[in-house]
């Protein structure tokens, strides 16, 4: 269960999740449902619209607005977010009682407070898993009668120890990626220039045409911009007729986009959670140089923290994004501490395969019903 229709990281981390389960010996029959889609229609567009256009034109109130009411708390208080309950239990109910699922992956915290609540009201004894989609989770995420949790990080994993949720309930996977996404692998040397990745326009949101309008490419790096379905940048890359610039339209094909990974020195981009993990995956060196208002935000402090990716500075000015680049894939000293870094991040993470942990989950959920 994602929420929304856009083509967000919920999504992307649930396709993913389907993927795993059709490799399981056990046929599964899943299905993806938005619950706002769900309850309200074609009035789900019309909220996607307004949301991104609440982040375009005003980012501030956005992001206080998201810490003011998802982050930041006092202590030992619980917000009741009575307006989910009114707007979207009674039709959770009714899609319980509609598809009778054996198991429920919440992949957006919305759907994960609704079905929370109603497992603390004995609604519903059906398992739920959470999957966290961003490094950090919200304050909206149902907790208490969640029977898994897959975490992104050890400090998630503490948090959640910290609410009360037996550690044996939780599985640090990061934040899953698609199966088809492999890990890294040696890149080409001796090229005559660095290929650098560029990402983060997908939705028509950010800055990406402005940091591309200021590149002023030497000749020292091939960049390859991922457009994904925003036509409108893919038009207006081609039509620069830069062959420093190349432009990639929608690639719906996660073994391309994971060749794509592997032929890169580095990646900019925003930090959205899926992309960041999959560039982690592939120990690419990661340069941001926008973050959207709320979770991006989050994101993005969480990875300084920990050292896992630099800040682009001063990129709308022309140049600058490429000597920045370029200082760091030309100094041994800094890919050494980067890559340090990474095995730390690595090093905190499940050694297991996610396959494994589903089956393993799985089969426990499989045996407690019997039981």
């Amino acid at each position: 269960m994602p929420f929304l229709q856009i083509s967000s990281g919920h999504h992307h981390v649930a396709d993913g999740i389907m993927e795993y389960l059709k490799g399981l010996e056990e046929e599964f029959e899943c299905e993806k449902v938005d619950i706002l889609s769900y309850t309200y229609g074609a009035a789900e567009k019309l909220v996607s619209s307004a949301y991104l256009k609440w982040i375009h034109t005003f980012p501030d109130f956005y992001s206080w607005l998201y810490n003011r009411s998802a982050i930041k708390t006092r202590p030992n208080q619980k917000k009741a977010y009575r307006l989910f309950k009114l707007l979207f239990l009674w039709r959770m109910r009714k899609l319980i009682e509609e598809k009778k699922p054996d198991l429920i992956i919440c992949t957006h915290a919305l759907p994960s407070f609704l079905l929370n609540e109603m497992k603390l009201k004995k609604s519903h004894t059906i398992p739920v898993i959470n999957v966290y989609t961003d490094y950090f989770m919200n304050e909206i995420w149902g907790t208490e009668a969640i029977d898994y949790h897959f975490v992104p990080s050890k400090e998630i994993n503490e948090e959640l120890i910290k609410k009360g949720v037996n550690p044996e309930q939780i599985h640090v996977t990061g934040i899953p990626v698609h199966p088809h996404i492999m890990k890294h692998t040696s890149r080409v040397k001796n090229r005559p220039m660095y290929s650098v990745l560029i990402s983060g326009g997908n939705l028509g949101a950010g800055a990406i045409k402005t940091l591309i309008q200021n590149l002023k490419p030497s000749g020292q790096i091939q960049y390859s911009v991922l457009c994904g379905k925003n036509e409108k940048l893919y038009q207006f890359l081609e039509q620069l007729h830069d062959p420093l610039i190349k432009a990639f339209p929608y690639i719906s094909s996660k073994k391309e986009i994971s060749s794509l990974y592997d032929e890169a020195d580095a990646i900019i981009t925003k930090p959205g959670g899926v992309t960041i993990s999959e560039c982690l995956l592939k120990k690419i060196p990661i340069f941001v140089y926008h973050a959207l208002p709320g979770q991006e935000e989050v994101n993005f402090q969480f990875l300084m923290k920990k050292g896992l990716a630099y800040q682009l500075k001063d990129w709308e000015k022309k140049g600058q994004v490429e000597i920045q680049i370029l200082e760091v894939l030309q100094s041994e000293q800094q890919k050494e501490q980067l890559q340090k870094q990474l095995r730390q991040y690595h090093a905190e993470l499940t050694s297991v395969d996610l396959t494994e942990i589903l089956t393993k989950v799985l089969a426990k959920l499989q045996n407690e019903k019997k039981g």
